[in-house]
């Protein structure tokens, strides 16, 4: 009896062994999309009262809570019934974020008083239609990501048996999802750290100007992450296009590969702006 029981742990403990190495493996694979999940967030996370940003950021975080549970499973038995079709999903969320990255410089380069307004003056609290706005965005944004997180956590460890597969695309999507969102809640709450730091500083000089800095350095940190997000975007869309089109990938081999996912994620972001325009000009008439 008793060495069965300790057949048992043993099982188990090379099976949570194997998983760790696997998990490892797959965190550091997806490492590049999660950093590019954070600026996305973060930059759609701030911009709001104070009172709001935390109720806004955990509407968000169960958001993408909700798009794990339904992208895990679902991905497992499209990758047993059909690959094909995840490939399809990445190239049509590869050209939602595209149409994101490129809006956003069309927005800059052609409303920049609006932009302007929107960085710098809060979301009131009875602005809830932006706020719904912004927080359906934001989920649906880290739907297309948490996909390719997915599948990218599941490509690396196809060779293991499904029970591993599974424990290790969930702990991955775990690791995104409280990770990402941990460190928005810190981004986002940087000033309220600031004013209580200079609150409590008494008379320390130095904390006085840590919370200074803090409170000032905010709208900055702001603008940089609207400005690495709206990049995030064309690259994590044009890294789709070329790792899943062969004609992209294999084109201009010379080119650094990064200055090819911008490009491939910016023109093809450009087609997009340029169809929806285009077919709300017709609808209009």
């Amino acid at each position: 009896m008793a060495s069965g029981i300790f057949s048992i742990l043993d099982d188990i403990a090379a099976l949570m062994d194997d998983v760790a190495v696997a998990s490892k493996i797959a965190t550091r694979k997806t490492a590049g999309i999660l950093g590019d999940d954070l600026a996305v967030n973060a930059e759609k996370a701030t911009g709001f009262l104070a009172s709001r940003e935390l109720p806004v950021l955990w509407a968000i975080t169960k958001g993408s809570f909700i798009n794990k549970l339904i992208i895990i499973p679902a991905t497992l038995l499209l990758m047993w019934i059909s690959p094909i079709a995840i490939k399809v999903i990445l190239i049509a969320g590869g050209f939602y974020l595209a149409y994101e990255g490129a809006e956003k410089i069309i927005e800059f380069l052609f409303h920049r008083t609006d932009s302007t307004k929107e960085v710098t003056k809060p979301i009131d609290q009875g602005d809830e239609k932006v706020e719904k706005a912004r927080i359906k965005s934001a989920i649906t944004t880290d739907f297309i990501l948490s996909v390719e997180i997915v599948v990218i956590a599941l490509g690396t460890v196809l060779e293991e048996v499904l029970l591993i597969q599974i424990i290790t695309v969930i702990i991955v999507s775990l690791l995104a999802t409280v990770g990402v969102y941990g460190l928005v809640a810190l981004i986002v709450r940087m000033d309220d750290l600031g004013y209580r730091i200079i609150k409590n500083s008494l008379e320390q000089r130095w904390k006085a100007k840590l919370g200074q800095l803090l409170v000032k350095s905010l709208p900055w940190v702001i603008k940089f992450f609207a400005f690495v997000g709206t990049i995030a975007l064309l690259l994590v869309s044009g890294g789709i296009f070329i790792h899943n089109i062969p004609f992209l990938h294999d084109l201009l081999p010379q080119w650094p590969m990064m200055l090819k996912e911008f490009l491939s994620g910016f023109l093809s972001g450009l087609m997009v702006v340029g169809m929806v325009k285009a077919v709300r000009a017709v609808l209009k008439r």
